[in-house]
């Protein structure tokens, strides 16, 4: 009876808890009908203005001629109808619409109306601080161990007045009082600056300001102010941004909690003139890849002092990227970096700022090239850098070794000729690596014409067929194929597959090599050109206790995605075993498919979080692209017995990797999880440090 009554009191506390989660849940939701209810009322009277004045009338007639003239020929390509009846049929009604809109207006932001106003909503609810939390922020300063001096590095140069004043009085408006703004004046021509910057100076203390004699640029500048400083901690900042009253405390507060950290960086976003905040960037955590090929550590940027000092400052010749150099430089030297996951630094967008556009400053990606390019000799890696998908972003190339590695590449099937056939000859006819085998693993397959295949095949060079006759196990099926391969490295590719790229085996093997990587995956779309899979975030998905979901799911197949990271190479917490590239040894170093506890679902997502749990890194590259017809062969869980396989799958995830399911370290805990469009989340997933000091 005691035992009993232990577990039906356990069962009660979860019952609880998990009712608390649904109100939250619920609360969530109402919040979010309330902004886009808000929002439609916004678009109503902005439609209406704009219908009623008299420019649009005057002018309709000729917009919709040009409009008609650019884009009727669309509608005279019979495979555009194709297109469009296939996305119908297969995606719905809506995505539809959303595939001809992209078509008729691909420079479109079709969200960027919406994502403003939802962050509008998000900044008041929850990045404005109260008198309460001003209160308790203070009272959680007093307590803290080590009180760090930070010194607020300020480069000034011909800077507009009133926004050179708004960053030093956001610097004085610190609720972290232990801080030094240290300014260095780059030989301004203008009169204002230097009666501001004395002003400033005779106002507080703290504020030190020397005056160049000669125009140095940029990184001469900052080495001037880095002169001045005397901190423990060195904090970046342009002569026209400006960070929140909470930033500093939140970087002391971070050094408090790591006090070996090193290097320091926040989210962001942008500020326009009207003082107006838009454009958020939350950041995944330190995720050197993504590094590479974007700055995102950027702002708010802290370093320790004495590396700054080691590496000698900023270069010259670096301007532009000067700030993308000096973290790469401080990189050869330390690892400890962190991440603050809250907006500490306001952008300005102004004409000429790289805020408002990188394409006016083609300088600053050149430069940037160059100091990866001086990074990678350094460490002595023989890389290519060569300019990404988009311009703006950069792609590292990484060599193959002169005797190609032997590639087991694992097909599992059961009948599906006409898929297992496009996949094979795609394989063989289309892959530049030429050192692979295939192992096609015939799962029960009764069908004769597939049966014929199998025949056929034995005669093909690189082409195993194995027998597998036991019921479908997908951990199972490719564990046994495992022990029967002759490769250095394993290839896990579905029978749906269509390889795209030639180079595709090339791409992921080269990272698949590097010793701090463990899987690789690809980049896959439906046939409709939509993404199936741009990497795997846990914790993803609009199931009630969801466990893991494909990034970018359904955005066009040239789609950037949030912050471009729909085409970036970076390290992510899984990857689909659709098409998966991993090292033999690491394999079997964490005893490859769970075949007890995940015979069909998460075996991948599983396996990818075990890779982590021994220290690697596993990394997407929109290198490697391949058309996936997802699942086809295997169905659809809508048995009573598939729906209960499916449910202890997801308990026994549940159950395994409850804190990572719930934080994923590469997907920012202010985001929605839900549709996978980054939309800020109602509530963030994170409690502020002050109120769980509760001092």
């Amino acid at each position: 009876m005691t035992m009993k009554k232990t577990k039906d009191d356990s069962h009660y506390q979860q019952l609880v808890e998990r009712f608390s989660e649904l109100q939250a849940e619920l609360e969530e939701a109402q919040e979010r009908v309330e902004v886009l209810q808000e929002h439609c009322r916004g678009l109503e009277n902005r439609l209406e203005a704009i219908l009623n004045s008299t420019t649009w009338k005057i002018f309709f007639p000729i917009r919709l001629m040009v409009l008609l003239a650019k884009r009727c020929t669309l509608f005279l390509k019979p495979r555009n109808y194709i297109n469009a009846y296939k996305i119908l049929r297969q995606r719905g009604f809506e995505e539809c619409v959303h595939a001809i809109k992209l078509q008729l207006f691909p420079n479109l932001d079709l969200e960027q109306s919406e994502n403003r106003t939802q962050y509008h909503a998000w900044i008041k609810k929850y990045d404005s601080l109260t008198q309460e939390d001003k209160e308790r922020i203070t009272k959680h300063i007093n307590i803290f161990n080590n009180k760090p001096l930070i010194s607020v590095v300020m480069p000034v140069y011909n800077v507009e007045e009133k926004w050179l004043r708004q960053a030093i009085d956001s610097v004085l408006l610190q609720l972290y009082p232990h801080w030094e703004l240290c300014i260095a004046d780059d030989c301004s021509s203008a009169a204002h600056i230097k009666k501001t910057l004395d002003e400033y100076a005779a106002k507080d203390d703290r504020i030190t300001v020397v005056y160049r004699k000669t125009n140095g640029h940029i990184s001469a500048s900052s080495n001037s102010a880095l002169e001045l400083a005397s901190g423990e901690f060195v904090a970046l900042m342009d002569h026209d941004d400006i960070i929140p009253e909470h930033a500093l405390y939140m970087v002391a507060n971070e050094i408090n909690a790591h006090p070996d950290v090193d290097m320091i960086y926040s989210d962001e976003d942008k500020i326009d003139t009207n003082n107006e905040r838009y454009g958020h960037y939350f950041k995944s955590d330190w995720n050197l890849d993504l590094f590479y090929s974007q700055n995102m550590f950027s702002h708010l940027g802290v370093y320790r002092t004495s590396l700054l000092q080691e590496i000698g400052g900023f270069r010259e010749g670096y301007e532009g990227s000067q700030d993308y150099d000096l973290a790469l430089r401080c990189l050869l030297h330390t690892d400890r970096v962190r991440h603050i996951p809250y907006i500490l630094y306001h952008w300005r967008a102004i004409e000429g700022s790289t805020s408002l556009t990188v394409d006016n400053k083609d300088f600053a990606v050149d430069a940037a090239t160059r100091a990866l390019q001086d990074y990678f000799k350094q460490k002595h890696e023989h890389v290519e850098i060569v300019e990404g998908i988009n311009s703006t972003f950069r792609r590292v190339k990484w060599p193959l070794p002169k005797k190609l590695p032997k590639v087991s590449i694992i097909i599992p099937t059961r009948n599906a000729y006409d898929l297992l056939k496009v996949t094979i000859s795609s394989v063989l006819e289309k892959t530049q690596y030429d050192n692979y085998e295939i192992i096609i693993v015939n799962n029960q397959s009764d069908e004769k014409e597939v049966l014929e295949y199998f025949k056929e095949l034995k005669n093909t060079d690189k082409v195993t067929v194995l027998d597998y006759d036991q019921p479908f196990n997908y951990s199972a099926i490719n564990n046994f194929a495992v022990k029967k391969s002759h490769g250095e490295l394993l290839a896990f590719v579905n029978n749906d597959i269509e390889v795209i790229t030639p180079e595709w085996l090339n791409e992921m093997v080269s990272h698949a090599l590097r010793p701090e990587i463990g899987a690789v995956g690809a980049k896959l779309y439906y046939p409709d050109h939509t993404i199936q899979h741009a990497g795997v975030f846990t914790g993803f998905g609009e199931a009630v206790e969801p466990v893991a979901g494909h990034a970018f799911h359904s955005l066009p197949r040239n789609g950037c995605g949030y912050r471009g990271r729909a085409i970036i190479t970076q390290q992510l917490s899984g990857v689909t075993a659709a098409c998966l590239v991993v090292r033999k040894n690491i394999f079997d170093e964490i005893g490859g498919f769970n075949e007890k506890d995940l015979s069909v679902a998460f075996n991948d997502v599983d396996l990818c979080l075990r890779i982590t749990e021994k220290g690697y890194k596993n990394l997407f590259t929109p290198y490697a692209e391949l058309y996936h017809y997802e699942s086809a062969t295997r169905g659809k869980d809508d048995t009573s017995e598939k729906k209960t396989r499916f449910r202890n799958e997801v308990s026994y995830m549940r159950q395994r990797w409850k804190g990572k399911l719930d934080t994923d370290p590469y997907f920012n805990p202010n985001l929605q999880q839900v549709c996978g469009n980054f939309l800020v989340r109602f509530p963030p997933k994170i409690k502020k440090p002050w109120l769980k000091a509760n001092p």
